[in-house]
C-alpha cells in the first residue's frame, strides 16, 4: 500500500536541493521549491476534502482528470502531477491551486457549451499552475511554515470566491496583508490567456472556443447588472483581453471538434443531479420528445439515472433497454464506461441473478473506471467475497492514493477478513486524506496494539511520526 507521506516532501526537497540540482529558472520558487509547491497544494486539498462543497462523484472527476491529462501532455510542465476535482456549486468558477491542483465548480461545467470551451477554461488553470502565479503570492509570507502556507492559500482561494466570507479566514492566519494581491493580475491573466492559448491549439481542441466563451460570459455580466460569475471576479475579463485572443485566433483555422459522450453524460448527470426527482423525469421526457437539450443519448441516460432515483424499477428497466440499443445504434456511443455503470446499477436494484457477473465483466473492460470498481467491490462484501474485494482495491488505492472511499471500503473488506490491523490502517488513511489528523493517529494506534510483523509495526510508527508532526506544525500556524 502506498504510505500516507506529507512530511517527507519536506525531507526529500532538502536532499534535492543539497545534491546540487538545477533551480528552475522561476522567481517563485527562490522562496518555495517544487516539492514544498506540491506539499502546500496537497495540506489545502485536505481543507477542500473535508468541505461539504467537495464533490466525490468519480465519474464527474474522472472525466476532468481525462480531460485534463490532454492538456497536461502538451503544457510547459507535462511531468507535474496535476488533478483535477469538482466543487458541488452552481456559480461559474474554476480555480487553481499551488502544485497542480485544479478545481472547477459544477456550474462552469454547465455553462460551457463545447468540450473545447471547457477546454480552454483547463488550460488557461494549468497555465496559472505552471507559470506558479498563486505561489508567488504565497511565497511572500515565505517566513511561514508549510501549514500556514497552505492556510493562506486557501484563504486567498475563499476570498477570491467570496470576499466578505473570507475576512475571518484571512484573519486566522494573520495574513490581512495578502488582500492587495487576492486576484490575479492583469499580467498573469494575460500570460495565463497566451500559454493556455498554445496548450489549446497544440491539444488539438478549437481554439476559437476560447474567446467565444470569454465573450458570452462578459454579455451574460452586462444583462445580469452588478451579478457577474465568480469566474469574471476572479479572472477579470476586459474588452482588450478578449481582442488579445481573437487576434491570436484569427490566424487559426476554425476546427470542429466534436464532443465527447462523456462531457454530454456528465452535463446531463450534473443537470440531473440539481433537480429533484420528478422535475428531473419530466425535463429529460420533454428533451427527447422536442429533440432539444443535445445529445439524445445522453438525454435518455438522463431518464433512466432519474427514473432509478425514482424507485420506478420497470420503467426504469423499459427505459435501459431503449438506451442500450441506442447506444448500438450508435458507434460513438459504444463501449462506454458511464453507461456500463449506470445499466450494472438497474440490475442491481432490480436483483437481476447475473449482477455479480455483469460486474465482474465491467470492471475487467474498463479497469480504472472507479464508479465501477465501488459499486463492485460493495456487492462483493455482501456476497462474502472480501479477499477478491480487498485484493482489487490494493491496486485502485496504489492509483488514487487520496481516494477516501477506496480506503473505506478497505477497511470494510478487512474487516470481513478479520484482520484488525489492515482494517483500522486503512481508516486511518480515509482520516487522514480528510484532514481529520486526530482520528487517523486514532486508528493507528489501534492497528498498532492489534500486533503485526515488524515491517508493519514500523510502517505504522513512521506514519504516527509524520502524523503528529503536521498536529505540531498546524498549532504553531
Amino acid at each position: 500500500m502506498k504510505k500516507l507521506t506529507l512530511v517527507i516532501w519536506l525531507l526529500y526537497a532538502h536532499s534535492a536541493l543539497s545534491d546540487g540540482l538545477p533551480d528552475l529558472g522561476d522567481i517563485s520558487q527562490a522562496a518555495i521549491n517544487p516539492i514544498q509547491e506540491r506539499q502546500i497544494g496537497q495540506q489545502s486539498m485536505m481543507e477542500i476534502r473535508a468541505s461539504k462543497q467537495y464533490l466525490t462523484d468519480a465519474e464527474i472527476n474522472d472525466y476532468l482528470n481525462q480531460l485534463g491529462s490532454k492538456l497536461v501532455e502538451f503544457s510547459n510542465e507535462p511531468s507535474l502531477g496535476f488533478e483535477f476535482f469538482t466543487i458541488n456549486d452552481y456559480n461559474v468558477n474554476a480555480f487553481a491551486l499551488p502544485g497542480g491542483f485544479i478545481g472547477v465548480n459544477a456550474g462552469l461545467l454547465l455553462v460551457t457549451e463545447s468540450e473545447s470551451e471547457l477546454a480552454s477554461v483547463l488550460g488557461h488553470e494549468i497555465a496559472h499552475v505552471t507559470q506558479h502565479h498563486l505561489a508567488r503570492m504565497v511565497s511572500a509570507q515565505q517566513g511561514d511554515s508549510i501549514a500556514s502556507m497552505a492556510a493562506i492559500a486557501v484563504a486567498i482561494l475563499a476570498a477570491r470566491s467570496n470576499g466578505q466570507a473570507s475576512q475571518a479566514t484571512i484573519a486566522s492566519v494573520q495574513a490581512r496583508a495578502m488582500q492587495k494581491q487576492l486576484d490575479f493580475t492583469r499580467v498573469h491573466e494575460q500570460e495565463a490567456d497566451r500559454i493556455g492559448f498554445e496548450t489549446l491549439q497544440k491539444a488539438g481542441f478549437n481554439t476559437h472556443a476560447m474567446p467565444e466563451f470569454l465573450a458570452r460570459l462578459q454579455r451574460a455580466t452586462r444583462i445580469i447588472d452588478g451579478n457577474a460569475p465568480n469566474y469574471l471576479r476572479t479572472h477579470p475579463v476586459t474588452s482588450d483581453r478578449i481582442a488579445d485572443i481573437e487576434n491570436r485566433v484569427n490566424n487559426q483555422p476554425y476546427r470542429l471538434m466534436p464532443d465527447s459522450l462523456d462531457f454530454q453524460l456528465v452535463r446531463t448527470k450534473l443537470t440531473g443531479g440539481q433537480k429533484t426527482v420528478n422535475d428531473a423525469i419530466a425535463y429529460f421526457e420533454d428533451a427527447l420528445t422536442t429533440h432539444k437539450h443535445g445529445n439524445p443519448v445522453a438525454q435518455q441516460y438522463g431518464l433512466v439515472s432519474a427514473l432509478l432515483r425514482s424507485g420506478n424499477l420497470e420503467r426504469t428497466k423499459h427505459e435501459l433497454a431503449i438506451l442500450r440499443l441506442d447506444v448500438k445504434n450508435t458507434p460513438a456511443a459504444q463501449n462506454n464506461a458511464m453507461i456500463e455503470t449506470l445499466t450494472a446499477q438497474v440490475k442491481q436494484a432490480a436483483k437481476d441473478p447475473d449482477t455479480l457477473a455483469f460486474y465482474r465483466t465491467a470492471v475487467q473492460n474498463f479497469p480504472q473506471h472507479r464508479a465501477l470498481i465501488y459499486d463492485y467491490v460493495e456487492l462483493l462484501i455482501a456476497s462474502n467475497e472480501a479477499n477478491t474485494a480487498v485484493t482489487l482495491l490494493t491496486d485502485q488505492v496504489t492509483r488514487h492514493p487520496t481516494d477516501t472511499r477506496l480506503y473505506d471500503l478497505q477497511a470494510r473488506g478487512y474487516h470481513q477478513l478479520n484482520r484488525p490491523l489492515e482494517q483500522h490502517q486503512s481508516q486511518a488513511y480515509s482520516y487522514a486524506w480528510q484532514g481529520n489528523i486526530r482520528a487517523a493517529i486514532q486508528q493507528l494506534e489501534f492497528a498498532k496494539r492489534s500486533g503485526g510483523d515488524f515491517y508493519q509495526l514500523s510502517t505504522i510508527e513512521a506514519d504516527l511520526r509524520e502524523l503528529r508532526e503536521m498536529i505540531d506544525a498546524s498549532a504553531k500556524k
